[in-house]
């Protein structure tokens, strides 16, 4: 084997990962945006239409995530911590699997989701997955620290608030509600919702390891 065979060998393509981390952040953020309109959408079939979207791009991001771990058995040497990127890939997945999990519950249990407390917790999700997408852009060279710490933060405060969102929605919802059913049926979205910006959060904390260790 040649020297420069031998080199290909050992010098990562630096910039794969970073390209899939953006592909991936960037099919969130636009769940996110798609989720809103869900959320907004008072015709059956242009909502079920909206999550039909989402479903796809849920599936595009398992494909890319693979592509993430294919490349972690292929390279040798890697722009950070090979645990930092299988959790970053595994967080970023995670969002994606429970907006696509909370939009397929709300077409399969037949719910009108156009009431305040989910327009409110759908707002945060949306700015949740555009902090995410913001903050990962910024890894591939770290020179706009001060971005992406920036974006952290507004992903933890919106995870604080979803939190009380969800309290003040599932009281609401024991209040006001007559049908059992529907209040089975919205809790578990709603529980579902608020698991989404907690993986935001989650997907923010590995983002904060990787600037803390090569900023």
């Amino acid at each position: 084997m040649g020297l420069n065979s031998i080199l290909k060998v050992f010098t990562p393509s630096n910039t794969v990962f970073y390209e899939l981390f953006e592909s991936i952040a960037g099919n969130v953020s636009k769940m996110g945006g798609l989720f809103k309109q869900v959320i907004a959408e008072h015709d059956v079939d242009k909502r079920n239409s909206l999550v039909q979207s989402i479903i796809d791009f849920e599936h595009e991001n398992d494909e890319l995530t693979h592509k993430v771990f294919t490349e972690l058995g292929r390279n040798f040497i890697t722009p950070f911590d090979r645990e930092d990127i299988h959790s970053l890939a595994t967080a970023l997945d995670d969002i994606a699997d429970y907006i696509y999990s909370a939009a397929k519950k709300i077409s399969f249990y037949r719910v009108n989701p156009n009431e305040i407390g989910m327009q409110k917790m759908v707002e945060l999700i949306d700015q949740g997955a555009q902090q995410v997408e913001i903050a990962v852009k910024e890894l591939r060279n770290m020179k706009k620290i001060r971005n992406i710490t920036e974006a952290l933060v507004k992903i933890n405060s919106i995870e604080n608030q979803a939190d009380d969102v969800f309290d003040m929605a599932i009281e609401n919802l024991f209040n006001t509600e007559p049908d059992a059913k529907e209040v089975i049926k919205k809790r578990d979205i709603y529980q579902v919702m608020e698991i989404v910006t907690d993986k935001c959060e989650d997907a923010g904390n590995v983002i904060e390891s990787i600037i803390i260790k090569y900023a």
